[in-house]
């Protein structure tokens, strides 16, 4: 089933094909198949159970709330869990195409710039070990972010989080986690 989004009509706002999808649509889903679209939206079995169990929504600004409500409602075990699903940050080679200059083809040039300086690259990789050792789980950040948009940004951040103690990092993190839910919940919603 693909759903895409008119945000201009609100609840009413989903449609397949020419046909729009309303919340009611949402909530009849069997529970299989929202268990797992909301299991690759967030990783936390706990979070899913709830969030199945929460059906029916009124609204999709309902869906919304109660996903960060129950979200912050758990427990760090929980977010642990939900953590345990990101991939790593990657390898050098993974991270030369992530941060590699984008070019359109329709310039005469690429941009300037250039690729990621090879030091940054190694930097987050040895952070991203160093965060891992320090904290028991994975960097976890919502590439979307507005600051996060060269190597050294990521890396600035890595460097900056890994001075935090353990409670507040666990928070930050699941901050981030959150984020990242929502926007999977929107991108599952509207694909």
């Amino acid at each position: 089933m693909t759903l895409l989004y008119a945000p201009s009509t609100g609840d009413a706002g989903f449609k397949v094909g020419a046909r729009r999808l309303d919340i009611r649509d949402f909530n009849a889903l069997p529970d299989m198949e929202a268990c797992a679209a909301l299991t690759r939206c967030c990783g936390s079995t706990r979070w899913v159970q709830a969030m199945l169990a929460r059906r029916p929504f009124d609204s999709f600004a309902d869906l919304f709330a109660a996903a960060d409500r129950i979200w912050w409602s758990l427990e760090s075990e929980d977010w642990l869990e939900a953590f345990s699903h990101h991939p790593e940050l990657g390898d050098v080679s993974s991270l030369r195409r992530r941060f590699a200059p984008s070019f359109d083809g329709f310039s005469a040039a690429p941009p300037a710039g250039g690729q990621a300086p090879e030091h940054q690259l190694l930097g987050l990789l040895r952070g991203s070990a160093a965060y891992e050792k320090r904290f028991g789980f994975r960097f976890i950040i919502d590439h979307s972010d507005k600051k996060v948009k060269k190597a050294a940004d990521l890396l600035a951040i890595l460097q900056k989080r890994l001075r935090n103690d353990v409670d507040l990092e666990i928070r930050q993190a699941a901050e981030q986690q959150r984020r990242i839910t929502s926007q999977r919940l929107t991108k599952w919603l509207t694909s």
